[in-house]
């Protein structure tokens, strides 16, 4: 199904809200990764949350659980991937729930915050480190990519569901 014609105002709100929602989760990514790099150094952790969280900067050339060693230039391309196919999504498709969009736009965000650094560093900064069980050091953008594709998976499946009940 098309969404509205090209001169519609909520086709161009609803591309203006992704890019937003991407965009703000790029920023507080990148400034809380120069706050980290500035504030902390590599193997010297700061209690956060005692016996819960540290701050302790990492570099993770992988991706999640230092997963895909090397394969930067990769989750680039996915990031951008995203990013694009999101942004034709809202554009193109009125019909697809706001809610469902905004998580991709998460996701969008935290890659494109992720893809930042590995262009820019050969590295994504990590910085929360779990300490009541072991863990993978992560950081803000990985917060928005794993949250986002959880929440897209739950809203597209309800989505769907309802589309089928139609």
């Amino acid at each position: 199904m098309a969404g509205p014609d090209a001169t519609s105002p909520a086709r161009v709100r609803r591309l203006a809200l992704f890019a937003l929602v991407a965009a703000a989760i790029v920023a507080l990514d990148q400034l809380s990764k120069v706050a980290a790099r500035s504030a902390l150094v590599p193997g010297e952790p700061v209690t956060l949350v005692p016996g819960v969280m540290d701050l302790s900067l990492v570099y993770n050339t992988g991706a999640a659980f230092s997963l895909g060693e090397g394969g930067g230039p990769l989750f680039v391309v996915l990031a951008a991937a995203i990013l694009v196919a999101g942004l034709v999504v809202a554009w193109r498709r009125a019909d697809v729930p706001l809610p469902l969009l905004l998580a991709v736009a998460a996701v969008a965000g935290g890659g494109v915050g992720n893809a930042i650094d590995r262009v820019a560093l050969g590295a994504v900064t990590d910085f929360f480190k779990t300490t009541f069980v072991d863990f993978a050091v992560f950081n803000v953008a990985d917060i928005f990519v794993t949250c986002g594709v959880v929440l897209a998976v739950v809203l597209y499946w309800r989505w769907d569901l309802a589309r089928e009940r139609a």
